[in-house]
């Protein structure tokens, strides 16, 4: 029996001279010597007590030996458990408890806060640091090159937990084939070779980062300039070197905010992808403008991995995900039934195929509740195909507004609010209110030196929705509340605006 994702993403490494990693500061490290280090992560795992289906969660900084950390989990069939750096040490708690970590791995700056947790959660602590530093380090220095152990596809590797913006945050278990079936079908739609160089400026303990672009620069040869986060300064002095680059929406405004990022710098660049939020039509059109590239938009999730893509060689429609990925099937049904919706119309939006993730962890009821029994996931998205096959998405079901008992979904309104003058960006949301149930309500971040005037958007809008579409009230904000991938958290300015038409508050 083999390990199949170890099979096809790392052992092919071992041995070979060229570069893999390239560090900040210049450095680099070899194919061969990282494939060694992984081993050694293994090896530190097993002489941790960890065996085949044991849980390791990880709050580290990004780092090469963190990469190894990876691989060696999956070279010892140890269930990989990332965690976002910034979670305090009470979300981490409930995350090693939930999961029945026996390992916790953290920075060594935060061991003594989360010394308790380990303690409390009957798990052991270890640490590693950004520059390689820490007891796990150690560890994985005195450790021999473990083999990888024999794992089959049906066997979990990650199990990520979901934001739990909903309540309880859910724990995806992720199987060897969900991820291995994947990175296969991206590098191959995306057109990754050995020649490639990405440019990996997002975190590892997100499956953007950690999936997505790793794995499928290990499955095809290429290498990666690792940087700890998105700094602008470093990207902008290292795009040259790169091929490619993966993104969020941010990376790339800031990229169009500087004089410096122009054609000419990325004139040798083959492909710039974006996803874990939506991007803006009016970036998209920019982008181009500025260097001739067309951003390449993808839809994916925790739990599913990527589902659909922007054609690499065609026409990538801004405001649109694409076409299923081979393999994948989507579909858009309506949410009460399950019946598939004509082409046009706005259903909740549902995926099948070998990228969808085995169920959540502990939790055999919200799992009956999300998958279907014919093996179709229930997103939680709400989108639509247009005429031409093209996925948009509409947005989550819960942030659907139900106004008068009609439904408004908030990017349809926000489509039109991004296009006005003196408008940035915009987030619709639903709030309380006394004779609707829920009110529309806008929250408008204003482009630079501008001042939008509530009348002036209402206006525009007034020819162009539905009277019960249109905003009861807007508000204006300096940014809108994002999480770390760059989402904007609805939630937060729900709960921030909830009074708004409510115990005093005007329509």
């Amino acid at each position: 029996m083999t390990n199949p994702l170890h099979d096809a993403l790392y052992a092919p490494l071992a041995g070979q001279g060229r570069d893999l990693l390239h560090l900040p500061g210049g450095g680099t490290v070899s194919a061969g010597d990282f494939h060694a280090m992984a081993a050694r992560a293994a090896g530190a795992l097993m002489a941790a007590g960890l065996e085949p289906g044991d849980r390791v969660a990880v709050q580290v900084p990004k780092s090469a030996e963190a990469l190894a950390l990876i691989g060696g989990a999956i070279g010892a069939g140890v269930v990989f458990l990332p965690l976002n750096t910034a979670y305090t040490a009470q979300e981490v708690a409930y995350f090693v408890t939930d999961s029945g970590a026996k390992l916790l791995i953290a920075d060594p700056a935060r061991a003594e806060a989360l010394a308790p947790v380990a303690q409390a959660a009957g798990a052991r602590l270890m640490t590693l640091g950004a520059a390689g530093d820490g007891t796990f380090a150690e560890a994985m220095a005195a450790a021999p090159e473990a083999a990888a152990v024999a794992r089959r596809p049906d066997d979990l590797a990650g199990l990520l937990y979901t934001s739990g913006t909903t309540g309880r945050s859910k724990g995806a278990m992720l199987t060897q084939d969900n991820l291995l079936s994947n990175a296969q079908v991206l590098a191959e739609a995306w057109r990754f070779t050995d020649r490639d160089v990405l440019l990996h400026a997002l975190p590892v303990f997100h499956t953007h980062g950690l999936f997505v672009a790793t794995n499928t620069v290990l499955l095809t040869g290429g290498a990666m300039i690792l940087h700890p986060g998105f700094d602008l300064d470093a990207v902008i002095a290292d795009l040259p070197r790169a091929t490619a680059m993966m993104g969020v929406p941010t990376f790339y405004t800031r990229l169009l905010d500087d004089p410096r990022f122009t054609r000419d710098l990325v004139a040798h660049m083959r492909l710039f992808t974006s996803g874990s939020a939506p991007l803006l039509a009016e970036t998209h059109a920019a982008f181009a403008a500025r260097t001739g590239h067309r951003i390449l938009e993808r839809y994916g999730m925790t739990e599913t991995n990527m589902n659909t893509s922007n054609p690499y060689a065609g026409d990538r429609r801004a405001g649109t995900v694409g076409f299923a990925l081979p393999g994948v099937e989507v579909t858009v049904t309506d949410p009460d039934t399950g019946t598939e919706r004509p082409q046009g119309e706005t259903g909740m939006i549902e995926v099948r195929g070998p990228n969808v993730f085995a169920g959540y962890w502990n939790m055999p009821d919200k799992t009956a509740e999300e998958k279907r029994p014919n093996g179709f996931f229930i997103t939680g998205d709400l989108g639509r195909f247009d005429a031409d096959g093209y996925l948009h998405i509409v947005g989550r079901a819960k942030d659907l507004i139900i106004s008068g008992g009609y439904n408004v979904y908030p990017k349809e309104v926000e489509l039109l609010l991004d296009e006005a003058p003196g408008v940035l960006e915009s987030a619709v949301i639903g709030v309380p209110h006394p004779d609707f149930g829920e009110a529309v309500l806008a929250v408008i971040v204003p482009a630079a030196g501008a001042e939008p005037d509530a009348a002036t958007l209402q206006g525009l809008l007034r020819d162009r929705l539905a009277r019960y579409k249109q905003p009861k009230a807007f508000e204006v904000l300096p940014a809108l509340p994002r999480n770390t991938m760059g989402k904007v958290q609805k939630a937060d300015l729900r709960a921030r605006f909830a009074q708004r038409f409510t115990n005093g508050g005007t329509a």
